[in-house]
């Protein structure tokens, strides 16, 4: 997306995060900048555009998460089954070889006495861990089948230590997307100069898809297969400011 703006030659506030100020320079931060105000000067046409970068990576890890609920008359009884329950759980777990596995500490809901129905506790907590690829079935069968086990979508993650190297080629690509539609827009109405970078503000974030499966009924049917799952996606984006004197 484009926009353009006319400028009277008067300075402009905008907070920045990171800003482009004569040359392209970016500081990377840490935390959000609050109260951080830059002066930008444009002494001809302003010109906004957006631009964006995308890129497919493959599956290193699958990321999944579970819950674990047991019902009972009492809440100590209820708790009691859920930690039996929990133990299957961590076995089954254990045989996959998990990583990152974590555990949250259990909670209770009662549901008093009614006509026709009795009173009943229920102890849940939840499970989280990573997989690779090759898991994805016995996760599914042998830990989403066991009793009281609720299996949610898997995540597929790409390999973290890479992460960087692509946040740097999807900043160049993006920047220049918004850079080419800069000038497109110049030679299209005859503006004279060329646009020069002025401000960036970055937006950017992982887009996961996850991915549910169910335990399957037949044994025969065919396996899931961890190479139908969609690829991990990293997307960046941002907005330029280009002055055209």
């Amino acid at each position: 997306m484009l926009f353009m703006f006319p400028m009277p030659p008067r300075p402009l506030l905008r907070s920045a995060f990171p800003t482009l100020a004569g040359v392209l320079s970016l500081t990377v931060l840490a935390q959000p900048v609050l109260a951080q105000q830059v002066q930008l000067r444009c002494d001809g046409t302003l010109l906004e555009t957006q631009g964006s970068a995308e890129q497919k990576r493959s599956i290193q890890r699958l990321r999944f998460s579970l819950g674990v609920e047991a019902q009972a008359p009492t809440a100590d009884a209820a708790l009691g089954a859920l930690q039996q329950r929990l133990a299957a759980v961590r076995t089954a777990l254990q045989r996959l070889e998990v990583g990152e596995l974590e555990v949250t500490s259990p909670s209770t809901f009662s549901r008093p006495a009614e006509r026709g129905r009795a009173a009943v506790t229920s102890a849940s907590l939840r499970v989280s861990g990573v997989v690779v690829p090759a898991r994805l079935q016995a996760l599914v069968r042998e830990v989403g089948g066991l009793e009281g086990v609720r299996l949610e979508p898997v995540t597929p993650q790409a390999d973290a230590g890479a992460d960087a190297a692509v946040r740097r080629q999807l900043l160049r690509a993006a920047y220049q997307d918004a850079l080419a539609q800069a000038r497109e827009m110049v030679e299209a109405v005859g503006l004279a100069g060329v646009p020069l970078p002025l401000q960036v503000q970055i937006l950017s974030g992982f887009r996961p898809v996850p991915l549910a499966r169910m335990a399957m009924e037949a044994s025969a049917a065919p396996p899931f297969d961890p190479g139908e799952l969609p690829d991990p996606v990293d997307r960046l984006e941002l907005t330029a400011r280009f002055c055209v004197r």
